[in-house]
């Protein structure tokens, strides 16, 4: 009797989405309107059983290979509100931060030193990671964060809830759905982790600024966030939960990409002798007088940005960018897209296109790892400042093996499934020290 019910069940449920299928697929086009094409789609779902199970960027591509370069995916509902940070990360203010890059560097070096004498190996995710959070931290913050290991923690964490798919994506009204889910409930803890750590860090600033301190080119972005929301000059109230979600929001895409790309680029040059051989090279040739890489001379570099730019040509930490809204219909290629409509750039270089001349800060649009235009990341000149001083200062200083592989050629250079691409396998070297490290 029982399969009988589960039976029933089955026909009822199948019916339904036979129903909802039919009406629209009868359904009136929309004022005449010429949709992208798209692979087909289930009621409720739309297309996200396309892209589900797979790396985002990578299904998305095979679906363009047969659908074409514009086509369309539903994927849900849900949409996250940015705060514009551009006047945070200027030029000038970064440049302020080159002390505390330099110092944090220096502290790597040492660390990397240290697991030379021992002939250890190093793991490079982790070290990276912390590097970019400590500048990060720093730069945001004033000092160090002493929750570093539980902030890096939740970051990760949250990066792993975005990624994911999950029920409460197809319904964002449905509060049974984010329960059950259990989505919800964790980004709900993240996110109380992370604001229990910045409550106390906002209320010594605000102590701090109440005392007269905080001014000049010595004060840190929370400082500039404080005061912009004692003037009240946003449009949008800058209260206490959406200044805390914009240091989150710096921390993440500062962070993780940074690291992200600072991992690929060494995993690269392992996996290319000839490569890291001529990078190694260069820096050293450059600043051997020096004993140091100093980050104003860094420009002369013209093959180790090379280097980056590659990086970012096959493993562009986001690779399918930040979604972007169309604010007003319009056709491309041919196809209407309405107004609202999200679009996702799924970046790639084409192979056989010339590498020569094209360059990633918005300008050339065949890479375009910070996107372009007035919504391109603002956080560029930050997160390479970051890549390039400690890059050049790992091969200035140190050589690098993989231990256990024998072939360079066949190193793992597997991405793991999340928002941003990620090595799936963890990064452990062992340093060979060439050029004393100041300070050991």
């Amino acid at each position: 009797m029982e399969d009988h019910h589960y039976l029933y069940l089955c026909l009822a449920l199948v019916s339904f989405l036979l129903v909802i299928a039919t009406k629209r697929r009868r359904a009136p086009a929309q004022h005449g309107l010429r949709p992208p094409p798209g692979p087909w789609q289930l009621p409720i779902i739309g297309s996200m059983h396309h892209i589900a199970g797979q790396l985002p960027h990578r299904a998305m591509r095979d679906l363009s290979r047969r659908h074409g370069p514009v086509m369309l995916l539903r994927i849900g509902e849900r949409q996250l509100r940015k705060v514009a940070i551009t006047e945070l990360l200027s030029a000038r203010r970064v440049l302020s931060f080159r002390a505390i890059r330099e110092e944090e560097v220096a502290a790597m070096l040492r660390a990397c030193a240290s697991a030379a004498a021992a002939a250890a190996g190093v793991e490079m995710r982790e070290m990276v990671s912390a590097l970019v959070a400590d500048v990060t931290s720093r730069a945001v913050l004033g000092d160090r964060c002493k929750d570093r290991d539980v902030f890096l923690r939740e970051l990760n964490l949250s990066i792993e809830l975005v990624a994911g798919f999950n029920p409460a994506d197809l319904w964002p009204s449905s509060r049974l759905v984010g329960r059950l889910s259990g989505a919800v409930r964790r980004a709900e803890v993240c996110r109380d982790t992370v604001y229990g750590i910045l409550d106390g860090i906002i209320k010594e600033h605000l102590e701090m600024i109440d005392a007269g301190g905080g001014d000049g080119e010595a004060e840190d972005l929370l400082d500039v966030l404080l005061k912009i929301q004692k003037q009240g000059t946003l449009q949008i109230p800058l209260d206490m939960d959406v200044l805390k979600a914009v240091i989150f929001d710096i921390f993440g895409a500062g962070s993780e990409t940074s690291a992200t790309t600072l991992e690929w680029a060494i995993a690269e040059l392992i996996r290319n002798p000839k490569a890291m051989r001529r990078a190694t090279a260069e820096v050293r040739d450059a600043f051997g007088s020096l004993g140091t890489v100093p980050e104003h001379a860094l420009g002369e570099l013209k093959y180790l940005h090379l280097v980056i730019r590659e990086t970012f040509r096959l493993h562009t930490p986001l690779p399918l960018l930040l979604p972007r809204q169309s604010q007003e219909p319009c056709t491309v290629l041919g196809y209407d897209v309405p107004k609202g409509a999200t679009v996702l750039v799924n970046e790639r270089f084409e192979e056989g296109e010339e590498a020569g001349g094209v360059e990633f800060k918005g300008v050339d649009f065949e890479l375009l790892p910070f996107g372009a235009g007035r919504r391109m990341c603002p956080g560029m000149s930050f997160g390479l400042a970051n890549v390039e001083l400690a890059l050049a200062s790992l091969l200035f200083h140190f050589d690098w093996e993989a231990p256990g592989v024998a072939d360079p050629a066949k190193f793992d250079m597997t991405e793991a499934f999340g928002i941003t691409a990620r090595r799936k396998a963890n990064l452990l070297l062992r340093p060979i020290l060439r050029v004393p490290v100041p300070g050991v």
